[in-house]
């Protein structure tokens, strides 16, 4: 499939800022937090002093007469699954980039990362249904086919159900894996389903957010329309009553999700679009890195 010149350029630049964080900064952040993550069976070999018994395989000891342990390699590879909301909300922004584009580029480096470890990599693009999955692979070239599908994939819904995006990776993914779930979590219903799966996998919630959907500017007369549903409303923003009530309303919604979030139990990392959005997840790898 050929793309147009304007998204071969964006993922270009991407790939260019992206790689250059990459070597400087973040993979060996990245390798350090999840290498080793397991242990995988290499081979017998018989008892000597010192070595742990636990290890002792008593079946093959008692065939052959003579003690023998399980040895044991460390599990270098491990697959990185990268599940970013495209609803409409995502495309919002007051700073320089949207929600959206600070997805892409976490999404990037993140992919990137992984195919500096050679860890396979796959991506799942979600809304109110399952919109797009890429299974996970290794290279280079699948970390490009991931970055093409981030920029120029277009969803056929712009509402949020997060919850279906977790069943359907439930399903797929069989093998332990590191789940990055990219979105603003402004949803419902979502937490039973993300403590599922951060039982079976190591799963981080990075939740994306915009200062300006916290205070309500002084506009005067504007038209606000509903990234999701497309309904469009005209309200006055230099009233106080109006901006009190808006921003009464987002801090309920706002505390909705982060009590749904605390009871999935998983892992936070907050990204506010008007700061750092690469620190937030050193820092997380530096925390997974100290256990």
């Amino acid at each position: 499939m050929s793309l147009p010149p304007e998204i071969l350029k964006s993922v270009k630049l991407l790939e260019i800022s992206t790689r250059r964080l990459v070597n400087n900064l973040f993979a060996g952040e990245y390798h350090s937090a999840f290498k080793g993550q397991g242990m995988t069976f290499s081979e017998f070999r018989e008892y000597v002093p010192g070595d742990d018994v636990r290890a002792i395989a008593w079946s093959l000891t008692a065939r052959t007469g003579k003690p023998y342990i399980k040895k044991y390699d460390e599990e270098r590879e491990m697959t990185l699954m990268l599940a970013v909301d495209v609803s409409g909300s995502e495309d919002f922004g007051s700073k320089e980039y949207f929600k959206g584009q600070i997805m892409t580029h976490l999404a990037a480096l993140l992919s990137f990362s992984a195919a500096k470890n050679k860890d396979p990599v796959g991506l799942l693009l979600f809304s109110d249904q399952v919109e797009h999955y890429v299974p996970p692979r290794k290279g280079r070239g699948q970390v490009h086919r991931i970055l093409r599908d981030l920029f120029y994939f277009k969803p056929k819904s712009k509402r949020t159900k997060i919850e279906v995006g977790l069943e359907y990776l439930q399903g797929v993914l069989k093998k332990r894996a590191n789940l990055f779930i990219f979105s603003d979590f402004m949803d419902q219903g979502f937490d039973q389903a993300l403590r599922m799966i951060g039982k079976k996998h190591e799963t981080a919630a990075v939740v994306v957010a915009d200062p300006a959907e916290l205070k309500f500017p002084d506009m005067g007369l504007i038209d606000l329309e509903d990234p999701e549903t497309g309904e469009t409303v005209t309200i006055d923003s230099s009233s106080p009553l109006v901006r009190r009530e808006y921003e009464r309303l987002v801090a309920e919604q706002k505390q909705l999700r982060d009590q749904e979030l605390k009871r999935a139990q998983v892992e936070r990392i907050d990204v506010v679009t008007d700061q750092d959005i690469v620190q937030p997840l050193v820092r997380f790898f530096q925390r997974r890195h100290r256990r």
